[in-house]
């Protein structure tokens, strides 16, 4: 990994007003805010990342500040991230590099192989318990069935090359391979293909998620479980911060927070 989160510490936002009117009254959007860290590195650049998403890079190895635009809405909180760079990485963008907010959102994404032998047509439905231990397989949690094949062109097919290689009646040549899917969980040989659904926001808890797949003639497939899901949505962050109390003689600030 390009990024090094090592030797940063003491990562500091603080929210600026985007103008002053003439009334004193201040610009609230958008969101900009100063972030400003510690590092122990002196020979390399430093990026920003707001919410997984690249933000901005220093001028050179010594700046220590920066200016970053945050998303305004209020209803989640913003992660701010800093990370060191070699020189020459500074201008690469590597959010792909960064572990999505699906963890601190409640929601939680389910990844499942695609076997060549799964047949064009077919569907899924993600079933879990609620939290209660029990999957209740009366009605799935995603709103629609998801297309396993969304176009035909995804799975591998007879008469590209090698046929006889691979599975009965498929190319092996023509299916996913190296630097397309997940490569040691399928066939010997070939990669594997996946397909991801992230589920709605769920409440803090411990869940149990199952899929079925079924095809055009309505058979259905035996139900593959996942492990126990520990979900822990983030706090929704605080609105209004203000300053209630500050006793000189202790130099105790009290803060009240809505």
């Amino acid at each position: 990994m390009a990024l090094i989160s090592s030797g940063i510490e003491r990562v500091r936002a603080f929210e600026l007003p985007g103008g002053i009117w003439e009334d004193g009254g201040y610009v609230g959007m958008p969101r900009i805010v100063l972030v400003r860290w510690w590092s122990a590195w002196s020979d390399k650049f430093y990026q920003i990342y707001v919410n997984g998403k690249y933000a901005g890079v220093t001028v050179d190895g010594q700046q220590r500040q920066m200016i970053v635009q945050i998303p305004t809405s209020l209803e989640s909180p913003v992660r701010i991230e800093v990370f060191a760079v070699e020189a020459e990485q500074a201008d690469a963008d590597f959010s792909s590099e960064i572990d999505s907010l699906i963890d601190q959102s409640g929601r939680v994404r389910i990844s499942v192989l695609r076997g060549q032998d799964i047949p064009i047509g077919a569907t899924a439905r993600v079933y879990f318990d609620n939290g209660t231990g029990e999957i209740d397989y009366d009605k799935a949690l995603n709103d629609s069935p998801i297309r396993v094949w969304p176009a035909w062109q995804d799975k591998a097919g007879f008469g590209m090359s090698r046929f006889g290689a691979s599975d009965f009646g498929y190319d092996s040549a023509a299916a996913v391979g190296f630097g397309r899917g997940s490569f040691g969980h399928g066939q010997f040989g070939q990669g594997a293909d996946t397909f991801e659904w992230t589920g709605p926001p769920l409440c803090s808890g411990i869940y149990t998620f199952a899929v079925k797949v079924t095809d055009e003639a309505g058979n259905e497939s035996s139900a593959s479980e996942t492990d126990q899901v520990m979900v822990t949505p983030a706090p929704r962050p605080t609105e209004r911060i203000s300053i209630s109390s500050f006793d000189k003689q202790t130099n105790q600030l009290v803060l009240s927070v809505s």
